[in-house]
């Protein structure tokens, strides 16, 4: 396989493909509506709790990790794939939900008061 070099313009493409399937993402799946809001959410808590850097830090990778596992939609063809993607969002959903409670329980309690 023969290898192509670098051209900067070649990434741009890729950036618009990597772009355009987010898109098509969030406008086909109903699981991305509901992560979409989610994010929202966790963006409005984390600028209402002026988070941390580092509280940011984690935010950030856990909402990446459960965007990442958001799988296509459905073809019986591939439905055990699609069961196991599945299966790795719902870890990855509830992993991120502990790094959001570690995070914003402190917060939450301070705003809470004694």
């Amino acid at each position: 396989m023969e290898t192509r070099p670098f051209q900067f313009t070649g990434r741009i493409r890729s950036f618009g493909h990597a772009i355009a399937g987010i898109i098509r993402m969030v406008r086909c799946q109903h699981n991305a509506w509901i992560h979409l809001v989610a994010t929202a959410m966790v963006i409005a808590a984390g600028f209402f709790f002026h988070l941390s850097p580092p509280e940011w830090c984690w935010i950030v990778l856990a909402v990446s990790i459960v965007w990442t596992a958001v799988s296509p939609s459905f073809h019986p063809v591939v439905r055990d794939a699609k069961d196991v993607a599945a299966g790795a969002v719902l870890i990855t959903a509830l992993a991120s939900s502990v790094i959001g409670a570690i995070i914003f329980w402190p917060h939450v309690k301070d705003l809470l008061g004694p």
